[in-house]
This record gives C-alpha cells, structure tokens and sequence, in this order.
C-alpha cells in the first residue's frame, strides 16, 4: 500500500532508502523536459541541492513563465485540487509546496514502477 511522505525531507530519504533516488532524478529531468522546461539535474545532486534547484526553478516559472508553470503541473499530474487548495499570498512558500506536490506525484509513479 503506497503512503505517501509528509514532506520533502521524508520522501528524499525514503527515494535514498530504497535506492530510487536517482530514478527520482531521472522522472524529474523526463517529466521537465517534456514540458520543455528543462531542469537539468545531475544524478550526483544531494537532496538538499535538488529540493533548493527545484524550488527556484518553480519560483521563476510562477513568477514569469505562468502558463508554462500550469503546462507542467498538468504534464506531471500534479492533482488539481491539491494545487487549488494551497494559499498563493506568499510565492516563495507557495513554490516550497507546489515542488513538494511535484516531488510527490513524481516519487509515486518512481515506487509504483518499481512495485509493479
């Protein structure tokens, strides 16, 4: 039965612990360039390298690139109504959460190929 982690911290060292960290990575990079949003995350980046690469690069798409943010989020399948429930005063907490929501849909697809 998949759970999923609490928060960023959590899910990274659950991705370390089961040795799908890298394909964690790989998913990101795929799911960005897809989205023709590159990332470009090396296979080698600690944890709190990519969640500090990853919030900036959300933060800049929030900021100046919205519609490509939105294009993203749906390439990811990041859920709608996740997305809608988060409070968007402050952009940089709102970019801290939506790259947690991105992280997490990204860790299960990662878990469930690995199950199944």
């Amino acid at each position: 039965m998949y759970v999923a982690p609490a928060n960023t911290d959590l899910l990274l060292s659950e991705a370390e612990k089961e040795n799908l960290y890298v394909k964690l990575i790989e998913q990101l990079n795929k799911d960005f360039n897809f989205a023709n949003e590159p990332i470009d995350l090396q296979i080698g980046i600690l944890p709190e390298e990519l969640k500090s690469e990853l919030y900036e690069k959300i933060y800049r798409l929030i900021q100046y690139k919205f519609a490509e943010y939105l294009s993203l989020l749906y390439i990811i399948d990041v859920p709608e109504d996740q997305v809608k429930q988060l409070d968007g005063s402050d952009i940089m907490e709102l970019s801290q959460q939506v790259s947690f929501l991105i992280l997490k849909r990204e860790w299960m697809k990662v878990w469930f190929r690995s199950r199944y």
